[in-house]
């Protein structure tokens, strides 16, 4: 996978975070993970199928989560319930609709996004093929940290540096 690839998702989370949320998310160094960490509460991922292939995941704790979905919905949210899982996952869906756009207009890559998925907890894990690496951008807000995890793979068989 290609470093650059992820850019359009970064994009896309700052833009996510200027327009909904009138706020700012300041990015971390991106690192590369041959398995994705599992450090977080809570976890909204949504496949990426066609000629590109893979998934994004953006992963908080639940306190981020919290403080985020409270701003979108401008109410004081104190627990996960259903609420809090949509609008994690509803995240998920706008940062990657928002970069399969840039991707699509850039490279002309087709790409199709499925439903999102959100995941609690800490001991879970995510399979994906051999030799696909993850992408992980950490990023800090007035909400609390977070991370956007991305695995990219290109039919063409573009898919990431040598394990």
């Amino acid at each position: 996978m290609k470093v650059e690839y992820i850019n359009p998702f970064i994009e896309s989370v700052c833009e996510l975070f200027t327009t909904m949320l009138n706020s700012t998310a300041e990015r971390g160094d991106v690192g590369v993970y041959w398995e994705p960490p599992n450090t977080s509460d809570i976890v909204a991922m949504i496949g990426l199928s066609g000629t590109a292939r893979g998934t994004v995941a953006i992963s908080f704790p639940d306190s981020t989560a919290l403080a985020i979905v409270g701003r979108m919905l401008g109410e004081d949210v104190r627990i996960v319930d259903d609420k809090v899982r949509d609008g994690v996952a509803e995240l998920v869906n706008i940062v990657a609709g928002s970069a399969k756009g840039k991707l699509q207009a850039g490279e002309g890559v087709p790409i199709e996004l499925s439903l999102p998925t959100v995941v609690r907890g800490t001991d879970y894990q995510v399979d994906h093929p051999t030799r696909t690496a993850w992408l992980e951008v950490p990023f800090n807000s007035e909400f609390g940290p977070f991370s956007l995890r991305v695995t990219f793979e290109k039919a063409n068989g573009d898919d990431g540096p040598e394990k």
